[in-house]
């Protein structure tokens, strides 16, 4: 949140003594030139604070009008429904994903009959493998592959795919009823290259990390990408699901696989260098919210801020690149100004906490209170697409505003430090599944429900049955 509403409480300062005065020239008959002259005084005084807080107020009042913009195309942005239908393969790249994730995400994958499904394993991940020639599906091809990065994996899955339309897919997400259907129907429009899903965190009730993230996505989700894919430049087709024109990537395959950013080779962020690459070649990326995925997230705080800087760090670098290269320049205005709040995030949030800091807080308890109802109202403001879905969620906003805090400042200050540090983080070579992201870390399974036998009856009370 900005400190816009910080002014009318530096003028309220102010007011008091200037209504004083009003109040002592009024009890004489006639005031005199010592009461008017505190009149002026104060006046002249409320003026300058006012002009010292002009310049924040101003930027508090533009941040919250984007904001609002934003909120407002998102709301008005409809899903693209048809009968149009095309033929899909479906990509998985598959770095020591836990088995058991792998199998159930499958599961989800296959009910929804796409053409083919090629899930590029990595060499060692052999128990996984012969797990799904086990099933017996010829439409599920497994290739064990050595992974060079999670780039090598896609473009190894993306030329042996055969069909129209190349859905992306993380290893660990599954998808809900009628995805694949509907991320085909965008397509009817030969201008798009991309559609995006509506993503959500598997189990977010089984850690308050999950919780956390599910938030943030669902602010992600329903305040900001259907605002940029109503314009048709969403800048980021996370990669948990996202569907592909075959036409459309094929041509920029080695730009994905071979792309350096200041001399070394790029590992993470494949995702956002894909749509960038596709939006560069003139075709529209779009979002299509009744396509619904759920993945895995982490489950506890280390492995939680690891994925942060590991994002943060992809994002300076695919957008310091799309604005090196003209790319965000071309695109609509509402896409524009979401990537350059991305990146000044740190900037900003600097800014409000030092305004914060050393121009509003009193070290009293009053002014300890005054601080934390202004961050917490403001973040409240901006959760409510996630709290009208999740009420309870309302009992952690302190956590979240101390977790934006962490992640607009430190973490995304050190990723920009760093950020052609390359790694995955939470992935290891010696390590099956991620960080946090096993499943051991799920909540089991419901009991089934008991089974209720019918009475054996005899024939004359089957008869008066």
């Amino acid at each position: 949140m900005y400190p816009l509403e910080m002014l009318p409480a530096t003028l309220a300062h102010a007011v008091p003594a200037a209504v004083g005065a009003l109040q002592l020239a009024a009890a004489h008959a006639a005031p005199t030139h010592n009461a008017l002259q505190t009149i002026f005084n104060e006046v002249t005084s409320l003026g300058h604070q006012a002009l010292r807080y002009l310049t924040i107020g101003l930027a508090g009042i533009i941040v919250w009008s984007l904001w609002l913009y934003r909120v407002i195309l998102s709301a008005i942005a409809k899903p693209v429904v048809n009968d149009f239908r095309t033929t899909t393969s479906v990509v998985v790249p598959s770095y020591h994903e836990d088995p058991d994730i792998l199998l159930r995400c499958l599961e989800s994958w296959r009910s929804q009959h796409p053409d083919e499904i090629i899930i590029v394993l990595d060499v060692a991940d052999v128990d996984a493998y012969q797990r799904i020639v086990a099933i017996g599906d010829p439409t599920v091809k497994p290739v064990l592959f050595h992974h060079v990065g999670k780039r090598s994996a896609l473009g190894q899955g993306i030329r042996m795919a055969r069909y129209d339309t190349v859905v992306l897919v993380d290893s660990d997400t599954s998808w809900e009823p009628g995805l694949l259907e509907a991320v085909q129907m965008p397509f009817i429009d030969p201008a798009v290259g991309g559609v995006g899903t509506q993503q959500n965190v598997y189990q977010r009730n089984s850690s308050l990390w999950r919780m956390i993230a599910d938030w943030l996505v669902n602010l992600r989700y329903y305040n900001y990408v259907p605002a940029m894919g109503r314009a048709g430049a969403v800048p980021c087709l996370s990669g948990r699901t996202a569907a592909y024109r075959r036409t459309a990537i094929l041509p920029v395959l080695d730009n994905l696989e071979n792309e350096f950013f200041m001399g070394r080779r790029c590992i993470a962020g494949d995702d956002g260098r894909l749509t960038w690459l596709v939006l560069a070649s003139g075709f529209k990326t779009v979002h299509q919210s009744n396509a619904k995925a759920l993945s895995m997230f982490p489950a506890s705080m280390r492995a939680f801020f690891k994925q942060r800087l590991r994002w943060s760090r992809n994002s300076y670098r695919t957008y310091l690149t799309a604005i090196a290269k003209g790319w965000v320049w071309r695109v609509p205005f509402v896409t524009k100004i979401t990537v350059l709040q991305i990146i000044l995030t740190p900037l900003t949030m600097g800014i409000t906490i030092w305004y914060l800091v050393f121009s509003r807080l009193e070290i009293s308890v009053v002014g300890a209170w005054f601080v934390l109802a202004w961050l917490l109202v403001g973040r409240m403001i901006r959760g409510l697409s996630d709290l009208k879905r999740h009420p309870l969620d309302f009992f952690i906003l302190p956590i979240l505003a101390l977790v934006v805090i962490v992640i607009a400042l430190p973490i995304k200050v050190y990723a920009f430090l760093t950020m052609n540090k390359q790694g995955w983080l939470t992935r290891h070579a010696d390590r099956i599944g991620g960080d946090g992201q096993t499943a051991s870390t799920l909540l089991p399974p419901a009991p089934p429900a008991p089974v209720r036998e019918a009475p054996i009856l005899t024939n004359d009370e089957a008869v008066t049955a």
